[in-house]
């Protein structure tokens, strides 16, 4: 079976260096190392302007390039998750590499030119972000890259975290559903749980069936008598959220287009099973 080509960076022509023993193709390359320096750069299946967008890449995150396009797109992978896709090059990538220290913690922050808020913004970041800070000026942190942040929206990387994952979630209530969205502006199902277990320190893959593969296990029993607690992580076909109790849901919806808290059972009425639970004590010890 071939490796999983979401993760994996692959085609029949292109392929990682590092999965010459494993995948066939006509070429391997290193990849070359560089930085997103914009708010939210949208990773896309192909390389076009219209194509679906599959995920994310979040300002500070690292990236692996493969391929430079001519058409203005680059074939990349996101060190943050492994996930790989199409990104536009008309956005900011840094061959500067800087380490992170320092998260946003706000669920948005605006970027200004200067340490001043009435200054039009220059770009908006969100939830989870990485950044680099160079020094203070005022209420603002000024970043290395350039512009100034309201201080207190970072937090250094161990002061961001936040173990209790279900709030983080919370936090979120209302944000506009959105396929490929992982944050706090557009947010998919998966995403939803991505941001929330990352904020606690939890490694998480980025699609839902890679994340019930990494955590969930069988229900003991059927989903109606199972003693559910807050915080278990309820897996369907091709869907995802977090028990806020013992029968209410908190997820990112299709059904209502953002996130929301909604009794279990009406969302097993439309996704017709429960596939599997990642239980909140097992999570807990992670």
């Amino acid at each position: 079976m071939l490796p999983d080509h979401r993760t994996n960076a692959y085609r029949p022509d292109l392929a990682d260096a590092s999965l010459r023993d494993t995948i066939k193709a006509e070429k391997y390359l290193e990849p070359i190392l560089r930085q997103c320096l914009t708010g939210i750069l949208p990773m896309l299946a192909s390389p076009s302007a219209d194509a679906k967008q599959t995920s994310q890449v979040k300002y500070g995150e690292f990236l692996d390039i493969f391929e430079m396009r001519d058409d203005g797109f680059a074939w990349a992978q996101n060190r943050f998750d492994r996930y790989v896709g199409y990104v536009p090059l008309k956005d900011p990538l840094g061959e500067s590499i800087a380490m992170m220290s320092n998260r946003i913690i706000a669920l948005r922050t605006f970027v200004y030119p200067e340490p001043d808020m009435k200054t039009p913004p220059m770009d908006e970041l969100t939830l989870g972000s990485f950044v680099s800070v160079a020094g203070k000026k005022g209420d603002f942190l000024e970043l290395n890259d350039g512009g100034f942040v309201f201080a207190k929206h970072i937090a250094s990387t161990d002061a961001a975290r936040a173990p209790d994952y279900i709030f983080t979630a919370g936090r979120m209530l209302g944000t506009p559903y959105l396929w490929g969205g992982r944050t706090p502006k557009g947010i998919d199902c998966s995403g939803l749980v991505q941001i929330a277990l990352e904020m606690a320190g939890i490694d998480v893959p980025r699609d839902t069936d890679q994340q019930c593969d990494a955590l969930a296990k069988p229900l003991a029993s059927h989903w109606r008598d199972y003693a559910w607690h807050r915080g278990d992580v309820v897996f369907f076909p091709g869907h995802v959220g977090i028990m806020t109790g013992v029968d209410h849901i908190l997820h990112a919806s299709t059904h209502s287009m953002d996130v929301v808290v909604e009794p279990l059972a009406e969302v097993v009425a439309r996704n017709k099973e429960v596939t599997g639970v990642a239980c909140a004590a097992d999570l807990q010890k992670m």
